[in-house]
């Protein structure tokens, strides 16, 4: 049978009850949970009006996956930035901002999971720094949107970001030393035999 490439339509009736006009079942935000980490597309309408209120119902996702798990994936200090931008300028960005970050993230965590499969032979430090790396270099290049230098250098046809400095290379190395010693402490805790 064919994949329907059509987005699910979810009824939500006044009674708080969630109705899969797909599969023609009631259904509840555990579903509408184990649909989004199926990558199943789907929009939530009010059955009375017909308004799309599918940005709600996943607030209220979140709100039941962080009280079931008792563990916040986002930090209260992140609710409270998130929080200010309401009414400000940046507002319009943030949007965006975070859609890109998601993206980035979800494609770093594919690329991980990757990594881990091919790591035989490979140590964990090495695992670990190619991860850091990675990381980084996300999270600069999402910075850099809210950095103005580096858009008017890509307006004039420039590129602001200086190369890999010999300052990160030391910085590579004094991280390495500093696991190095860690794992030492480990081993000497550690009882033998």
């Amino acid at each position: 049978m064919a994949k329907q490439s059509d987005v699910t339509v979810i009824k939500k009736y006044a009674n708080r009850r969630l109705y899969n006009t797909g599969t023609s079942q009631y259904v509840t935000l555990d579903n509408l949970a184990t649909m989004i980490k199926n990558n199943e597309e789907f929009t939530v309408q009010d059955a009375k009006s017909g308004d799309d209120i599918t940005h709600s119902v996943l607030t209220q996702i979140i709100f039941e996956q962080e009280s079931k798990t008792g563990q916040a994936l986002m930090p209260t200090a992140f609710l409270r930035q998130l929080i200010g931008f309401y009414g400000d300028q940046m507002q319009m960005v943030v949007p965006s901002y975070l859609e890109q970050s998601m993206s980035s993230l979800a494609r770093e965590q594919e690329r991980f999971r990757e990594t881990m499969k091919s790591a035989v032979g490979r140590s964990p430090m090495e695992l670990m720094e190619a991860q850091v790396r990675a990381n980084t270099e996300m999270f600069r290049k999402a910075m850099s949107m809210f950095n103005p230098f580096v858009h008017e250098s890509a307006k004039e046809g420039q590129d602001s970001r200086p190369g890999p400095s010999e300052n990160q290379h030391d910085e590579l190395e004094s991280m390495r030393r500093q696991l190095a010693e860690m794992q030492d402490k480990i081993d000497k805790l550690t009882p033998k035999g």
